[in-house]
């Protein structure tokens, strides 16, 4: 084995630090960054955090802090600290210069992370538009650490963006590589906005799940798509963060020809990079032209009402603002929560057992299906075009044959009852 592939199969020991800076939630964002560590199969040997009213404008933390940080990674043998925030680009470079390793920021850790989720092409562009944007900044820093890049192979931290290559290139090569990316995600912007045009001309309502990662949001959808016997059109589902970042469109018809299509977008996490939310706007405002939210909650964590406000906040960020929402309090077996329950708009369930499947339903017919009408049609027999029509697209109560036509008792959209109003016998 060369010496290039020893480093390279180098296991990541990590040591987390984090400043509270008075944060009612700091011990949860600590124990997220672990998570998202152990997402890139980063093993994490400590922790060392600071309470202060700011950072520390030159190491983030104080510079006694500093030596600690130095005296405990020599002490458990890792090879990697990861900061809780994102750094500037001279934080950066003192600290690895102090501590004499490699370091990266929340940020870095995040961006990895969707780096190794992306599968469409979209989603491939949109990360790498996300890693340059972040980069750019901090080139000098980033030099400086090179030696200290190496990356796992076999799990870790690969920094695929972020390595020699790239970093090779010089600041206007970025600067141009990332106009070329805008070109092309600004392209297949205007491909969704046609396909969005196109359903908003076919009326068929559209249910879009959001929500924090791993809430459950592709679960439900796959429960759905199960119930009506589509399981072949299932999503990718994975108890872990951020387990796809693909928007997935799937159309919901119901027993009384009503359908819908639901949508899964990416998740949410605190302190998202705004990178990653400028980078993957277009996406996420899948939501913003749905008919009603679906926003999806894990009730079994402790820091749910968090993950609450960080959903809504990033919501508005991007613009998702005054849509009807119901609110999906998930996992309530693992919460020992009784389900399934309604209250109001908001729904307790568990996905995981296809439990609350049917008040889900029951709520979005009554936010989308209102304007639906009931009546009695009687349609001539040299019509039979409607008949047919009404069959395909409507719910038909009744249908009988009469000497001149067909009558039927259906229930309609009201674009189709207006269009065939001249032929209502009885509303």
């Amino acid at each position: 084995m060369t010496q290039l592939k020893e480093v390279e199969m180098i296991k990541e020991k990590a040591i987390l630090v984090g400043v509270n800076l008075n944060d009612p939630n700091f011990e949860y964002s600590m124990e997220e960054l672990e998570n998202l560590a152990e997402a890139l199969d980063v093993e994490v040997v400590g922790q060392v955090t600071q309470n202060l009213e700011r950072v520390n404008p030159s190491h983030y933390v104080g510079k006694g802090k500093v030596v600690e940080i130095k005296n405990f990674f020599d002490e458990v043998g890792a090879n990697l600290v990861i900061f809780n925030d994102e750094l500037s680009p001279s934080q950066i470079r003192n600290l690895e210069s102090d501590l004499d390793c490699k370091v990266i920021d929340r940020t870095t850790l995040i961006l990895d992370i969707f780096d190794r989720r992306a599968k469409t092409k979209e989603a491939k562009l949109q990360v790498e538009l996300a890693q340059l944007q972040y980069m750019l900044p901090r080139l000098v820093g980033l030099h400086s650490s090179l030696s200290r890049q190496a990356g796992a192979t076999g799990g870790g931290l690969r920094n695929r963006g972020l390595g020699e290559t790239k970093l090779e290139l010089d600041r206007r090569k970025i600067e141009d590589q990332i106009t070329k990316l805008r070109k092309e995600l600004e392209q297949i912007k205007e491909q969704r906005e046609t396909q969005r045009k196109k359903r908003r001309k076919s009326e068929i309502p559209v249910v879009s799940l959001v929500g924090y990662t791993n809430a459950g949001k592709s679960t439900i959808m796959n429960q759905m798509l199960a119930k009506f016997g589509q399981e072949d059109k299932e999503v990718f589902e994975k108890d872990m963060l951020f387990a796809t970042l693909d928007t997935s469109v799937r159309k919901i018809e119901l027993p009384d020809k009503k359908q819908f299509l639901l949508t899964d977008t990416v998740g949410f996490v605190s302190k998202l990079p705004h990178q990653l939310v400028k980078a993957f706007r277009s996406t996420l405002e899948e939501a913003r032209d749905a008919d009603l939210l679906l926003h999806v909650v894990d009730v079994s964590n402790s820091e749910y009402k968090f993950m609450m406000d960080v959903t809504n906040r990033t919501l508005k960020e991007i613009g998702v603002e005054n849509v009807p929402t119901i609110y999906l309090y998930n996992k309530c077996d693992l919460a020992k929560i009784s389900y399934p329950k309604v209250y109001g708009e908001d729904l307790w369930i568990s996905a995981k057992e296809g439990k609350g499947l049917n008040e889900l339903v029951e709520c979005i017919r009554k936010h989308l299906f209102s304007n639906y009408y009931t009546c009695e049609m009687f349609i001539p027999f040299n019509r039979g075009d409607i008949v047919s029509y009404l069959n395909e697209n409507a719910s038909v109560k009744s249908t009988e044959y009469e000497e001149a036509g067909t009558k039927l008792i259906v229930e309609l959209k009201e674009s189709d009852y207006k269009k065939f109003e001249d032929f209502v016998v009885k509303k």
